[in-house]
C-alpha cells in the first residue's frame, strides 16, 4: 500500500533522492553510493528506508545490479524535477542577491508566440541577465503546469478548464485564425475561397476540444459540410510548418500573426477563406491568489503594453 502525503513528506530527505537518481544512472548500489560519496551499507540502508517510506519496492534485484520497476521509474522521475527545482531556486536567489534578473518560467499556445517574442525582447534589454524557460503546448497543458507551479506565467485560455476561476486572467488579447498551405498548393493563386471548395483537402488540426479545432469544426457545421476525415492532429508549431512543407496538399488554420511571420520566409501562403467565427480571446493567466514574482510583474507589463482594449 501506497503511503499518505503527510507520512511521505515527514520521512523523505533530499539525499535520498539523490541516491535515487544516482541508482538510476549507475544500476550499481555501489557506484552509485560512490557517486553521492556515502559508504554500501549506508546506501543500503536508505535505499531500504526508501522503499519503507514510500510503502513500496521501486527495484527489481538482479545479478547485473539494480533495475527500477514502473513505481520505481516514477519516483525517479520526480525525484529528478525536485533537483531541478531546487537549482531553480538557487539560481533565482542568486539572481536576487546580485541584483540580476532572476528566473521566470512562462507558457503560451502557438498563437501568443509573437506576443511573447516582443514582449521578450523588450525585457531582457532591461534585464539581461533574466533566466527565461519557455514551453509551448495547449491551454490544458499549460493550466495543468500553472497548477504544479511549474510556470508563472501562461498565455492561453481558461475556458477549456474544469474550474476556469482557479485562475486570474491578467490581460486578454484578441487572436485572428487565417487558413495557410504550402505556397505552391492547388489553391495558393485564389482570389476567393469557399469552405465547400476544401472539402476535398488534407487537413492539419488542432487536437480534440481545443478553441481552434473547436472553432473549425463550428465552421464546417453552419456551411453544412462534414468535418474532414482522418486529419493530421498537433498543438506543435513546428510540426505545422513541417507537414505543410513535406505535403502541398495540405491546409490548416494558424493564428494570423505566426501565419504572417512564417510567411515572411516564404514557407507557407494565406489562403483568401474569410471565416465566420470568431476565435475566444486569450488571456495572461496565474493561479488565483497567487502573488508574481518581480520578473513574472515585469513580464505582464510588458504584455500588457499589447493588450486588447
Amino acid at each position: 500500500m501506497i503511503a499518505s502525503l503527510p507520512s511521505i513528506v515527514s520521512r523523505l530527505r533530499l539525499k535520498q533522492l539523490r541516491l535515487l537518481i544516482a541508482l538510476d544512472e549507475q544500476g550499481s548500489l555501489h557506484r552509485a553510493a560512490e557517486q553521492v560519496a556515502i559508504s554500501q551499507p549506508g546506501a543500503t540502508k536508505a535505499l531500504h528506508e526508501i522503499e519503507t517510506t514510500f510503502g513500496t519496492s521501486l527495484f527489481t534485484r538482479t545479478s547485473q545490479g539494480l533495475t527500477p520497476n514502473d513505481l520505481g521509474r516514477c519516483v525517479i522521475r520526480y525525484a529528478r524535477l525536485i533537483h531541478s527545482d531546487l537549482a531553480h531556486l538557487r539560481e533565482e536567489m542568486l539572481g536576487i542577491v546580485q541584483g540580476h534578473g532572476g528566473r521566470l518560467s512562462v507558457g503560451l499556445i502557438m498563437g501568443a508566440v509573437p506576443l511573447l517574442m516582443r514582449a521578450l525582447t523588450r525585457l531582457r534589454d532591461k534585464q539581461p541577465e533574466l533566466s527565461v524557460e519557455i514551453v509551448e503546448d495547449t491551454s490544458a497543458r499549460l493550466l495543468s503546469l500553472i497548477d504544479q507551479g511549474r510556470l508563472d506565467l501562461a498565455i492561453c485560455r481558461s475556458s477549456v478548464s474544469r474550474r476556469p476561476d482557479a485562475y486570474d486572467c491578467l490581460s486578454l488579447h484578441e487572436e485572428q485564425l487565417v487558413l495557410v498551405a504550402h505556397p505552391n498548393h492547388p489553391l495558393a493563386g485564389a482570389e476567393q475561397l469557399e469552405l465547400a471548395q476544401l472539402g476535398g483537402c488534407r487537413w492539419v488540426v488542432y487536437p480534440t476540444n481545443m478553441p481552434m479545432r473547436l472553432l473549425l469544426e463550428r465552421e464546417f457545421s453552419q456551411a453544412g459540410l462534414e468535418f474532414p476525415r482522418y486529419p493530421l492532429e498537433t498543438a506543435s508549431t513546428f510540426t505545422l510548418l513541417s507537414l505543410l512543407q513535406q505535403d502541398r496538399q495540405l491546409v490548416a488554420l494558424m493564428p494570423r500573426e505566426v501565419a504572417q511571420f512564417s510567411e515572411g520566409f516564404g514557407m507557407i501562403r494565406r489562403l483568401p477563406l474569410q471565416l465566420r467565427s470568431r476565435s475566444e480571446p486569450y488571456g495572461v493567466l496565474s493561479r488565483h491568489g497567487s502573488p508574481l514574482s518581480p520578473p513574472a510583474q515585469l513580464l505582464l507589463e510588458e504584455l500588457q503594453r499589447d493588450t486588447t482594449p
